[in-house]
């Protein structure tokens, strides 16, 4: 099968080494379409595909994993009591096809939970957050990304693949069926959501302050309670953003 193209985030690593994984799922059709999404994320590298957790927990112990792909309903160890027998766990993304495991999942600090069938954009949501620390990580684990140069990711634009620097971003504008990422050189119009890319930034230098708008913090030279300024443009902030701006640019709402 042929999975489309789309968007997806390049690894902000300085040794630019892809996280090694594997994929642990009994249906053979699954793990076909999970491995060609894998295939087509730059920054993972798939290592093997375990048709049960016993195989899974061999190759676990034996090799380097940093992500797993896990299905629960598997055959002699489901995978949440899979989860429970490890030691050292790797970031893990569950896929099931049932959602009422979903709670659990997120107790045993799952970094996603896919539900089946997965669609790539729901799978890329997922795998974009492998890119951030986890909040849980020990000291060994958590300390290369004390030292990350100049974040970026990369984004389909025009069927190629485009580095973009976040910190180069001044704003990011929603359009019909895409947006339009804008630096100070030149706009990039790519196939994301707003909403997902807003889910992917958040912790980073970036605001939501009106349906159509995201902008860099840093990038703003004034504002007030309707709109702000940026590289001389004005975008407006909206109604239901005005508090929660105001909140994060650290101030009350200006008079008028």
């Amino acid at each position: 099968m042929s999975v489309p193209q789309h968007s997806s985030p390049f690894s902000n690593s300085p040794l630019s080494q892809p996280l090694k994984c594997i994929i642990v799922e009994d249906e053979p059709l699954a793990a076909e379409i999970l491995a060609e999404y894998v295939n087509q994320t730059p920054f993972l590298e798939l290592t093997h595909i375990c048709f049960d957790a016993i195989k899974a927990l061999d190759v676990v112990r034996q090799n380097p994993v940093d992500v797993m792909f896990l299905d629960i309903n598997l055959p002699k160890l489901d995978g949440l009591e899979f989860l429970k027998t490890l030691l050292h766990q790797p970031r893990v993304i569950i896929t099931s096809a049932y959602h009422q495991y979903a709670v659990e999942g997120f107790e045993l600090q799952v970094t996603d939970y896919l539900l089946k069938p997965i669609e790539f954009a729901r799978y890329s949501k997922a795998v974009n957050k492998l890119l951030k620390p986890q909040k849980h990580a020990d000291a060994t684990v958590s300390k290369p990304a004390e030292h990350l140069i100049r974040p970026y990711y990369f984004f389909t634009v025009s069927k190629r693949s485009v580095k973009i620097y976040l910190d180069e971003i001044l704003y990011i504008e929603s359009l019909k069926d895409a947006v339009s990422i804008v630096t100070k050189s030149k706009s990039y119009h790519t196939h994301y959501q707003l909403g997902e890319l807003e889910d992917l930034m958040r912790s980073d230098n970036f605001l939501r302050i009106h349906r159509s708008f995201m902008v860099a913090i840093d990038k703003i030279e004034s504002f007030s309670a309707a709109e702000v300024e940026i590289a001389g443009r004005t975008l407006p902030i909206g109604r239901s953003h005005k508090l929660y701006v105001m909140e994060r640019l650290g101030r009350g709402v200006p008079a008028g």
